[in-house]
């Protein structure tokens, strides 16, 4: 991903009041696409050798990777290649890594939703109206802007303040390196006010997949 286009990616996910679900680590998405693909290939596989029946069944019906892998897991127990312990064990490795996928999702969906949270409360509190009161008049077609008023450049330095925070942490975390973090922090300044300033409302930039229930017009991705 370019550089700017990681800058809009944290941008876009630190503004409008729940921009951020995501978090700096969008900077970063390939990666997660990548391993996205991966846990949901290893999540059918090791559902079908936990219940070999339904592994057959979605074998036959999908003609995916699941009963393939049943049966060329029997076939090589059958040919000696490796042993019936050798092929548990792979069947354990498997459901092991589902089971840490599915709990580092469950925490990520955590995370996102605490992060959306106290962004929402940063962005009321710095504004000095509720949340609500804002997600109504950003669903009307406001822009985040308008509604904070004398108030928009406290707010941009509040966001800028926060994505930086969020860009050293990711940092601190290995999540990307010195000079990604050195160029993202370059143009946050103009890309969150653009950002602050851009109109989304009901049926904004991810039409209507958010919708006024949330207040990022559905500009980021929640999860």
């Amino acid at each position: 991903m370019s550089s700017k286009k990681k800058i809009a990616a944290v941008v876009l996910t630190t503004v409008a009041l729940s921009v951020g679900t995501v978090g700096v680590a969008t900077a970063s998405q390939p990666k997660g696409k990548s391993v996205s693909v991966r846990t949901t290939t290893a999540r059918t596989t090791v559902s079908t050798i936990a219940n070999p029946m339904v592994g057959a069944a979605m074998g036959m019906k999908m003609g995916g990777p699941q009963g393939e892998l049943t049966s060329a897991l029997a076939a090589l127990v059958t040919k000696g290649t490796i042993t019936q312990a050798q092929s548990d064990a792979i069947t354990a490795a498997l459901t092991a890594a589902h089971a840490a996928e599915a709990a580092n999702h469950a925490a990520d969906h955590d995370a996102n939703d605490a992060q959306r949270v106290a962004r929402e409360t940063l962005i009321a509190t710095t504004i000095g109206i509720d949340a609500a009161t804002i997600k109504t008049r950003l669903a009307a077609g406001e822009t985040l802007g308008a509604i904070a008023g004398t108030k928009k450049a406290a707010l941009i330095s509040a966001l800028v303040a926060e994505a930086t925070k969020n860009i050293d942490a990711a940092v601190a975390a290995g999540k990307m390196n010195a000079t990604q973090a050195t160029t993202l922090k370059a143009g946050l300044s103009a890309h969150i006010t653009a950002a602050v300033d851009a109109v989304r409302g009901a049926m904004g930039p991810g039409k209507g997949k958010h919708g006024p229930g949330h207040m990022d017009g559905g500009m980021g991705k929640n999860h």
